[in-house]
């Protein structure tokens, strides 16, 4: 990445029902961003009652993912056991390491009512030296995460560290992953002990180092310090970044490793079900996509 941001505008994939999503890394010039990998802006879609989101069980290896959600609630379950509905504010970190499966659906109650869906979904790419750790699943109230406020600035803190806070949210490398709302005309530097760093529109407009970065856009930049941020209108974002990954990462529908070995592996194991059922969704899953 350069010293100057890079303006990042993403793939919209349209999932059916009018649930869009915008894939905003990787791309071309920014595989990824300190350990962030892979990175989703999801909706907003409004779901008619008797309507919703249902990812099948699915496989993952060498990353955690990331769910973050400004509107509605998504139901989490996995093949270690872990049931947990996730709703505005709070966390779910799902550690894949050495292999986990999952599905994300809408909970019941969402489903009969119908509800407004928005929200992100990273994966942060695990280090070498722990991408076979044991799954683990972790689900964080909002209460939990640390809040910072600054003049016209509001943020949360939702992993890793910034601005002298750390999130109790467990991680395995320096990183930081943020939601901010700034108020028209407030700046804000990002968190200087990070040398990979991007920035996510979701709503408003910000400035940075003399690019203008409108909703739906990302942009990203590296070095050892960051122009500050200036709010050309109330804004919400979200902020992220790290330290460097200590070695290229391959990416394969859900899988992610240092080794392309890895990957066949992976596909092997999903293949003959080697990952585990899902507990309470045991009746489906996604098959291998064709090689």
């Amino acid at each position: 990445m350069e010293q100057h941001p890079l303006l990042i505008d993403g793939r919209l994939h349209d999932l059916g029902d009018g649930f869009n999503v915008r894939r905003l890394l990787p791309v071309l010039q920014a595989r990824h961003v300190g350990p962030f990998v892979f990175y989703d802006h999801m909706g907003p879609v409004v779901f008619a009652p008797g309507k919703g989101m249902d990812v099948r069980p699915h496989p993952h290896i060498g990353l955690a993912t990331v769910t973050w959600l400004f509107d509605g609630a998504i139901r989490h379950r996995d093949s270690i056991g872990s049931l947990a509905d996730i709703r505005p504010g709070e966390v779910n970190w799902m550690t894949a390491g050495r292999g986990i499966a999952q599905s994300e659906r809408t909970p019941p109650e969402e489903r009969r009512d119908g509800q407004q869906l928005h929200g992100i979904q990273v994966w942060v790419a695990l280090p070498q030296a722990d991408e076979e750790v044991a799954p683990e699943f972790h689900h964080h109230d909002a209460a939990e995460l640390p809040r910072i406020r600054q003049p016209g600035v509001e943020l949360v803190l939702i992993a890793g560290s910034g601005y002298g806070q750390r999130s109790p949210v467990k991680v395995f490398a320096p990183m930081f992953f943020i939601e901010a709302q700034l108020d028209a005309g407030a700046e804000l530097h990002l968190p200087i002990e990070h040398v990979e760093r991007g920035v996510h529109v979701i709503e408003g407009e910000v400035s940075w180092d003399g690019l203008t970065v409108s909703a739906l856009q990302m942009a990203v930049q590296s070095g050892a310090a960051a122009a500050p941020l200036r709010a050309n209108k109330a804004s919400r974002l979200m902020l992220f970044g790290g330290a460097p990954l200590d070695g290229e990462r391959h990416l394969w529908w859900n899988f992610v490793a240092s080794t392309r070995e890895r990957i066949e592996q992976a596909k092997e194991d999903w293949s003959a079900q080697r990952f585990g059922r899902v507990s309470g969704d045991e009746g489906e899953y996604i098959p291998l996509p064709p090689r």
